[in-house]
Order: C-alpha cells, then structure tokens, then sequence
C-alpha cells in the first residue's frame, strides 16, 4: 500500500518524540499491509468476488469507527462532504486497485504484486510529468527507467507462458491505480486520505456484491476475512493517516517499502511460496531502485539551504 492522499507540503514543526511515534506507526502501517498475501493464502473461499465483498466490508466498518472515535459523527460527515471530485477519483481508484489485488492473488505470486507495488512512488512521478510538466530531475528519470526494466522482467514470465498474463496485468493495474491516485492527492492536497478510501473500500464492496455467487462463508474464513480487512487493510491506513503527518515525505515513503519487502517474505515462510527467479531479480531492481532514490531525495532535503542551516524537508 502507498500514500496515495497526504498532501506534499511543507511539515508543521513536530518534537523529536512525535517524531519517533510517527515513525513507528508509518513502519506499523507497512507491516499490517505486508500480512495481506498471507492472510488470503488461508482463506478457502472460491469465490475471489467473495472475499472482496467480506474485506471491503470490515475495512470500511472499521475506517467509520476510527473517524468517529477520531473526528465524532459530525466531523466524519465532515469529512466525506469536503472529499468533492478529488476524493471520489481516489476512491475509485483505491476500489479498483483493491479489487484486482484479491482478483490477482488466484493468478499470480504474492511477490509479483507486492514488487510492482514498490514502484509506485517512482510511476507517479512519471505520470505528473506526462499529465502536469511537474519537473522530473535527472536521478528520478533513472530511477524510472530502472523501475520499468525490473517491472519488464517480472512481467517477461507471463510472455512465454510461465506465468499467467492476467495476473501479471493486475499486479501491473494495481500499481498504475495508486500512481493515479497519488497524482491526484498531490494537485488536490486537502483530499484527506481516511475517507477517500473508505469510500474506496464501500465501493468496491457495491461492486463485488452484484458479482459474487454467494456471501456464505465458514466461520473460520470469516475470521480470516475480518483480518484481511480490519488488521490488514484498516488498521494499516489508520496507522499511515495517523503517523505519516509526523515524518519527512521521504522518510515515510522508505519506511513504506517494508511491504513489499516483508509480504513476499511471511507467504514464503507461512505458504512456503517461493517467487520466481525473474521475480526476484525484477524486484530486487524496482526495490533498489526506489530505496536509493528515496535515500538522495531525503539527502536532498535534509542539505542546509546555507551553511549553518538546518534543512526542511522540500514541499515539492
């Protein structure tokens, strides 16, 4: 999961301790989304519309409690009327990349999806170029073309018919939807994250009901869809809304590529699903890729703008 609705503006002043709890839930948030690959590895339902339906369900129950208990009824209402145009495009892309990430776990490897994630942040960045001329600096266009070639390699596998096209493409669809979105947020920056997706996730819901052959399931994988959707999905965002207000853009952004490192890792361990070679050699470019760019960006930021000056973190 990425921040697909923070504004990218100039931090208000926070302590060293605020600092530290920020810290701590945006690596929380990366470490409740990295278990999604492993929790729905245990759920036996066939149906993948299903299992959308039970998760958007509990993601969205729980995303209303946390807004009330945060902001009260009148401030969630608040909240939702404030979103206009903005949030209802991120919801829909939340909703569409939500949905092809169940959809695409019954045709492709938890890392094929996880991976092509990590390259979110860098996608993005190309589609504000291409969409708004938003200036892109020599080291990010290198950190693109090195994404897309990663990308380009894990994706190979589905040409010669080693994976399933179809899986691929989603991955691949989940990744351009968060792009979207956080273009988006960045043009829009009072889009506030927490209901944009909770809209996104009652969508997506609206959606699978009309399309799944029946909402019955067993007991226990209905303990492992409330998983799926409150420790998975809502706690992660609560978590990321909650800290990523405290820390550097950047900062957070690096601390969010411990999803993509960790998923694959708890379903190799649980699952024992191993990723493929071209799996881990494409994402091992797309994850370095983005960690050293994300390590000058934050370099950048930090640099005293004179000597003697502590440096801010950039609004751009």
């Amino acid at each position: 999961m990425i921040d697909t609705a923070s504004p990218i503006v100039a931090s208000p002043a926070v302590s060293p301790r605020e600092e530290r709890v920020g810290m701590l839930l945006v690596f929380l948030s990366a470490l409740m989304w990295s278990f999604g690959g492993a929790i729905a590895r245990f759920i036996t339902v066939g149906d993948s519309w299903t299992v959308i339906f039970w998760r958007s369900v509990w993601a969205a129950a729980f995303l209303v409690c946390f807004m009330v208990w945060r902001d009260g009824w009148r401030g969630m209402l608040k909240l939702f009327r404030d979103m206009g145009l903005p949030g209802l495009a991120v919801g829909i892309c939340f909703a569409t990349a939500s949905t092809a990430f169940v959809v695409a776990l019954a045709y492709t490897t938890v890392a094929n999806i996880l991976l092509m994630q990590a390259g979110v942040p860098l996608l993005a960045a190309l589609f504000a170029w291409a969409l708004f001329r938003e200036r892109v600096g020599v080291a990010t266009w290198v950190a693109i073309a090195a994404v897309i070639t990663g990308v380009a390699i894990m994706v190979s596998e589905s040409l010669d018919g080693a994976v399933s096209p179809m899986g691929d493409g989603l991955a691949l669809l989940i990744a351009v939807m968060f792009s979207v979105a956080t273009v988006i947020t960045r043009r829009f920056s009072g889009v506030r994250m927490t209901p944009a997706t909770c809209l996104g996730t009652m969508l997506a819901a609206g959606f699978a009901v009309s399309q799944a052959s029946t909402l019955t399931v067993s007991v226990s994988d209905m303990g492992f869809l409330f998983a799926f959707g409150v420790v998975n999905l809502g706690l992660g965002l609560a978590f990321f809304a909650t800290g990523a207000r405290l820390i550097p853009a950047a900062i957070a952004a690096l601390l969010g590529t411990f999803e993509p490192i960790l998923g694959p890792i708890w379903v190799w361990l649980i699952h024992s699903e191993v990723p493929s070679g071209r799996t881990i050699i494409g994402g091992a470019v797309v994850v370095t890729a983005l960690l050293v760019h994300i390590g000058l960006e934050f370099k950048r930021q930090a640099r005293p703008e004179r000597a003697g000056v502590t440096g801010v973190p950039s609004p751009n």
